[in-house]
């Protein structure tokens, strides 16, 4: 049982870890896009929407 449980926290831990790996790099690609000068403004919409999502859910894996 403990075993298990030490099992699930290092999944969790890892999963954590990329999806914090993918929140930076969603977080560069923003500022990439908003310094271009022709930046399309939908992009940068939708790259902040998935930023948030990933946001969400790695608090939500933080609580537990």
């Amino acid at each position: 049982m403990i075993c298990n449980q030490m099992e699930n926290a290092m999944s969790i831990a890892s999963h954590l870890q990329e999806l914090r790996r993918k929140h930076e790099t969603l977080s560069t690609s923003v500022t990439w896009e908003q310094r271009q000068p022709a930046s399309d403004p939908l992009r940068i919409v939708e790259l902040k929407k998935q930023k948030l999502r990933l946001k969400e859910e790695i608090d939500r894996l933080s609580r537990h």
